[in-house]
């Protein structure tokens, strides 16, 4: 079942209000749509420089130190 636009804004500002707290999700909105932020055009320049075995290597430090315990957020 694939998520309706509604359903997709409400899990991303709970997650960004649960994470970064109201005032600063706002921000990041803000900013977001002040630089007419391009998501892809971003993951380019950050992955693209990146080889495929750095990707992984921090991939496994990430979950490393964020070991998952079972209590995943339901949205």
């Amino acid at each position: 079942m694939t998520a309706s636009t509604i359903e997709i804004m409400n899990k991303g500002m709970k997650c960004l209000t649960d994470h970064m707290g109201v005032v600063e999700a706002e921000q990041f909105i803000s900013v977001i749509i002040r630089e007419r932020f391009d998501y892809t055009k971003w993951q380019r320049e950050f992955f693209d420089p990146k080889k495929p075995e750095e990707i992984s290597r921090e991939a496994t430090e990430f979950e490393r130190s964020h070991p998952y315990t079972g209590d995943a957020v339901r949205l």
